[in-house]
């Protein structure tokens, strides 16, 4: 069974998954900021931030790829 989250990504046009990625590590930056002065309740917030920029990041590699190949 496929990934909902990775089927998301993929319906993105390249455009989106610029601007996922820039707001992704924005929000990753504030999160960690804000984890820094007082510590977050639930900390698997940064870490499923980090694995969405990583989705976001592999799928755009992967069209620049198949745009290449």
């Amino acid at each position: 069974m496929p990934n909902k989250k990775y089927e998301e990504v993929r319906n993105l046009s390249n455009e989106d998954l610029d601007q996922q990625i820039v707001d992704s590590k924005l929000k990753l930056q504030r999160l960690s900021f804000n984890h820094i002065i007082s510590p977050l309740e639930d900390t698997n917030v940064l870490r499923e931030t980090r694995k969405q920029i990583a989705r976001l990041k592999t799928e755009l590699r992967k069209r620049e790829l198949t745009i290449n190949a």
